[in-house]
């Protein structure tokens, strides 16, 4: 893989570094995470969704709260 070097202010760089999701993240995953949460959906994402939201909509969905009192989690 090539590599380049580009120039951004220290504003940005310390934006991009309350971005990381672990201290030894790249700015370039940091990047590429960035770019595919501005994407557009998939249209099977977006089926998934809606099936997902129908399902909850029927009362198919389990909650958390549901969860932790069958299993008497805290």
């Amino acid at each position: 893989m090539s590599q380049t070097t580009i120039q951004i202010s220290q504003e940005l760089q310390q934006e991009l570094n309350r971005m990381k999701l672990f201290s030894r993240e790249t700015y370039e995953e940091v990047i590429w995470n960035i770019i595919e949460d501005t994407k557009e959906l998939s249209n099977e994402a977006k089926r998934d969704i809606a099936k997902a939201r129908k399902e909850i909509a029927e009362g198919k969905a389990v909650t958390l709260s549901d969860l932790r009192e069958k299993y008497k989690i805290q």
